[in-house]
């Protein structure tokens, strides 16, 4: 079956009307009889996502503003400072790597002194927001970091041997 001939099939199944060819906008028409439809199922699940990414981007830059009503403090955002923890769990992880490379030269007290207190920062956040969270929420934060912040111990105990 030739392109040509599929085409109006492809209408009829879709329930596009014929455009008519004897109007000087007919080229138009065919491209406003085409863009009224997705192509592709994977074209109207992506206008989908861009609807509904839109409807998200609204209601976050919405929630943003609807915090300052009359608290002098912003809201608690867990995800934002586990995200702040990756962060400087990252930054400790260098610092010590740093370190350890530095091992036998002059500049190791150095790197030994800033990873240490770059392993502090990181566990002051952790136990901080530990203390912010209820049961529930702990137990499902110490299952999801608790290692990361063990290893990070570890390598720092390791870094003092």
């Amino acid at each position: 079956m030739s392109p040509r001939s599929r085409l109006p099939l492809y209408r009829f199944l879709l329930g596009i009307s014929q455009p008519s060819i004897s109007s000087s906008s007919s080229c138009f028409r065919r491209i406003l009889d085409f863009s009224a439809k997705p192509w592709r199922a994977d074209d109207l699940h992506f206008s989908y996502l861009m609807s509904s990414n839109s409807q998200f981007v609204t209601f976050q830059s919405f929630r943003s503003f609807s915090a300052a009503s009359g608290s002098s403090e912003p809201d608690f955002d867990q995800v934002r400072e586990v995200d702040r923890i990756n962060l400087k769990f990252a930054e400790a992880r260098e610092e010590i790597e740093s370190a350890m490379e530095s091992k036998e030269t002059v500049y190791f007290d150095e790197e030994a002194e800033c990873a240490r207190d770059a392993v502090k920062e990181v566990l002051e956040l952790y136990e901080g927001l530990l203390a912010k969270l209820s049961d529930s929420e702990r137990k499902a934060l110490q299952r999801s970091m608790g290692l990361k912040i063990e290893q990070l111990k570890a390598e720092l105990n390791q870094l003092d041997e």
